[in-house]
């Protein structure tokens, strides 16, 4: 568990930790807590594999809505968002979109990137991520 506050709040509020990555090389990942894999959803609380046939994401037009809505469902207040090891995952433009209008602060960036803001975010933050492996 992790406490969280924000400026001016006089309550604290209790929440379960994003699991850490322990590892990544390409088409390999490993997170505390969960079996080795190749893709990874990730939010406070727990993970599980990335499939990208469940919202419809391919490396074009990238990851997909439904992808963060699940984060956002289980918690997330920030959210990183992996393009790959060679940058090839695009995001779609919705996807931007609706973390904007919700107010959610985003990190989209380079797979090991990723894993580095992930790791130090997941330290105070309840962040979500989503994470590609390989291309």
């Amino acid at each position: 568990m992790v406490l969280l506050w924000g400026p001016g709040e006089r309550r604290t509020m209790m929440v379960e930790r994003s699991p850490a990555v322990v590892s990544i090389s390409w088409g390999s990942m490993r997170v505390d807590g969960l079996p080795d894999g190749k893709d990874y959803m990730l939010y406070p609380g727990g993970g599980r594999p990335w499939d990208w046939t469940v919202s419809g994401t391919r490396h074009s037009p990238g990851i997909q809505p439904a992808d963060v809505e699940e984060l956002l469902a289980h918690g997330a207040t920030v959210v990183v968002l992996s393009r790959g090891m060679d940058l090839k995952l695009e995001v779609d433009p919705r996807t931007l979109a609706l973390l904007a209008e919700r107010g959610v602060p985003v990190h989209v960036v380079q797979t090991e990137e990723a894993v580095r803001v992930y790791n130090e975010l997941a330290e105070t933050e309840a962040v979500g991520g989503l994470f590609h492996s390989t291309c």
